[in-house]
């Protein structure tokens, strides 16, 4: 069941874009310690539509960590994560770094307010949707956001980096 989450809940994500004056809601949901896909859980049980839900992913493109934000129902094409960061080559990052870099639990990562600003792609699909959602920066917190907002505080940019699973 979904609930509104109280935005001054103040994870580092919900501060940033506070402080960057964007426009966003916060929604809650009782996250299951046994949900084996973190972002389908939070589509299905905020009754969400899982081409606007985005997960949140780190690579090592060419030994320098990067920010990948596709689907939930969607996998990350690492080449083509690499080819829009100017890279040749990108591998997923081990989690224990994921979670040490951003400063966020895996399941709970968010592109926004990360301890290390890292180079951010959001998939091109992001465009066909005034809003998405992506993690509000803990497991059972996820955001509703423009997507040129998202790569305005992340200073991202688009691509076309997901694959059909």
């Amino acid at each position: 069941m979904a609930k509104r989450a109280d935005a001054s809940a103040g994870t580092p994500a919900t501060v940033a874009l506070s402080r960057a004056g964007i426009a966003f809601t916060a929604l809650g949901y009782d996250h299951d310690p046994r949900a084996a896909a973190y972002g389908l859980e939070a589509a299905e049980k905020l009754g969400l539509d899982p081409d606007r839900v985005f997960k949140t992913l780190l690579a090592s493109v060419d030994g320098a960590l990067a920010v990948g934000i596709v689907p939930v129902a969607m996998q990350l094409d690492l080449k083509s994560l690499a080819a829009a960061l100017g890279g040749k080559r990108a591998e997923m990052a081990d989690p224990a770094v994921a979670e040490r870099k951003t400063g966020y639990v895996v399941g709970g990562i968010s592109p926004i307010g990360q301890k290390t600003a890292l180079p951010t792609v959001l998939d091109e699909s992001a465009i066909l949707h005034e809003t998405i959602y992506v993690s509000g920066g803990r497991r059972g917190l996820d955001l509703e956001l423009a997507p040129d907002d998202l790569l305005a505080v992340t200073a991202g940019r688009y691509a076309p980096i997901a694959r059909t699973r």
